[in-house]
């Protein structure tokens, strides 16, 4: 080795021992005598609570299941002939069939020589004008306001007041998100401060959607665990809210009250009782309430009834509508529309601090503005078809027809799945999905803790295997220990989810006698 050598990998080594002390990776020498530079992002060196991130409805099982969706479609054989998914509440991946009128104004929108052509209805193209000339260069290829095109608010302030029997909305208080999830996220972002014992908690229920158990750890808050009552149809229950807030106080400072009504995964529906108590909790607490009502078309159970967060806060006079902190969101992805993919969506909300509203908007227009045809079609939802308008007939034709199938689905899986000893499924009041507990024979438990899995993880995975259906274990939404469940949504057309509720009552009956 030449001098000239010998001081490149003096130097080398010292820059390596150095860079050892300061904690980086070192650099190392291939076989053809070129140095490698480490990675600057590895798994040990990127942020830690993205680590943390768990997202069950899209988790290992889903991914498996892609698996062999394309091993059957190599020619291998499989016991089974299609993986149909059941995880996730994908309307239209499940079948469900678009709102003529929508896909009609949104066809304009995207391209408006078609205004043009007859076979469009004139309430349509009235409609996608109406859209068109509140977009920037009268293109929805254009960015709009950060807090969402301003004649769409004003018209989801009008729905909110026919909502809400007449409750006053002010556009002001309405901002356009990428879907619900945005929104969501966008006010845990405003929440979440302090560090120790006075770091901020939030209060979300188990079993939970896992959208919020994500962020929460996302953004470094504290979950705070509240459990629905399984035995009272999944039912919220004060005691249990109280008994949360006094034992999270110990080691944080509880904050947000997160609620979804209609429940997801559960598919309760929250009386107004129910709501007026969580109020008057929220209001004693000091807890600011976030109010998920994605679901509030999808009510099915008869005697049940969607009440808004934001009508019964103001019904019950100025001490709370004056003073309760409130965030409600709503979206097109779920209800009758079932248009995941444009992520259109709102927030609005209530009793806000003005110079918070002002960081909230500037939080906002970092990411510039929501899907501006994601916007459009939030504005359809708000803004359907009105009596005497050409599309009117079939849009209710339409809407009440899907809403009738699920109703009709929601009762299929509740019935059939009580029929499997093992199984029980509490009634599907209204969202888009049963959340049936399930029991677990000792020796498959044993076999998945030997295995690193949840017992419910270990069955969903055999059941993948066996029959091709996906489903969510409920250890991915939380639930009380010892219990198990799985998540099923009940979106199928009536052939293809009565084919899947059988293969889940033969599975489960085979499970249970290979592991008595």
């Amino acid at each position: 080795m030449n001098h000239g050598t010998a001081l490149l990998w003096k130097r080398r080594a010292l820059s390596s021992l150095s860079a050892t002390r300061r904690g980086l990776p070192k650099e190392k020498m291939s076989e053809n005598g070129i140095m490698s530079r480490a990675k600057v992002l590895t798994i040990d060196t990127m942020n830690p609570t993205v680590k943390k991130v768990e997202y069950a409805v899209r988790g290992p099982i889903v991914q498996r299941a892609v698996e062999l969706e394309r091993e059957l479609s190599e020619g291998m054989k499989k016991p089974f002939a299609e993986v149909i998914k059941a995880n996730i509440g994908d309307a239209h991946a499940m079948g469900q069939q678009p709102i003529t009128f929508f896909r009609q104004v949104l066809a304009l929108c995207s391209y408006p020589e078609l205004l043009s052509d007859s076979t469009f209805p004139e309430d349509a193209k009235s409609r996608a004008c109406r859209i068109l000339q509140s977009c920037g260069g009268n293109s929805m290829g254009a960015y709009s306001a950060s807090q969402g095109i301003d004649s769409v608010r004003q018209d989801v302030a009008r729905y909110i007041e026919r909502r809400d029997g007449g409750v006053a909305c002010d556009p002001d208080n309405i901002y356009l998100t990428t879907g619900a999830s945005d929104g969501i996220v966008t006010m845990l972002k405003l929440l979440v401060c302090g560090e120790g014992t006075t770091r901020t908690g939030v209060m979300i229920p188990i079993p939970q959607y896992p959208l919020y158990s994500a962020a929460l750890a996302e953004l470094g808050a504290v979950q705070i665990d509240y459990f629905l009552n399984e035995e009272k149809c999944w039912s919220l229950d004060i005691t249990e809210l109280q008994r949360a807030v006094n034992e999270a106080r110990q080691y944080c400072n509880p904050r947000a009250l997160c609620i979804i009504n209609p429940g997801n995964p559960t598919g309760q529906v929250q009386s107004r009782q129910c709501i007026e108590d969580v109020i008057r909790f929220a209001a004693k607490e000091r807890l600011f309430l976030m109010a998920d009502e994605v679901y509030q078309d999808n009510v099915y159970a008869e005697g049940c009834q969607f009440h808004s967060f934001k009508k019964v806060l103001f019904e019950m006079g100025p001490e709370y509508a004056e003073t309760v902190e409130l965030a409600s969101f709503h979206s097109t992805s779920k209800c009758y529309m079932g248009e995941c993919g444009f992520r259109g969506g709102y927030m609005e909300i209530i009793n806000m601090d003005d110079e918070v509203k002002d960081q909230l908007t500037k939080l906002l227009s970092v990411r510039l503005c929501p899907p501006v045809p994601g916007q459009a079609l939030m504005d359809l939802v708000v803004n359907p078809p009105q009596p005497g308008e050409p599309s009117y007939g079939s849009f209710i034709k339409e809407r009440t027809a899907t809403l009738s199938a699920l109703a009709e689905k929601a009762k299929l899986t509740e019935q059939v799945l009580n029929t499997v000893q093992g199984i029980s499924c509490n009634p599907v009041q209204g969202a888009m999905y049963s959340f049936p507990r399930i029991t677990i024979p000792e020796k498959a438990v044993k076999e998945a803790t030997e295995k690193g899995q949840q017992p419910d993880m270990f069955y969903c995975m055999k059941m993948l295997e066996e029959t091709g259906i996906c489903l969510v274990p409920g250890s991915g939404f939380g639930q009380k220990d010892g219990t198990y469940h799985f998540r099923m949504t009940i979106l199928p057309p009536t052939d293809k989810l009565k084919i899947l509720l059988n293969k889940v009552k033969e599975f489960h009956q085979r499970f249970t006698q290979q592991y008595s």
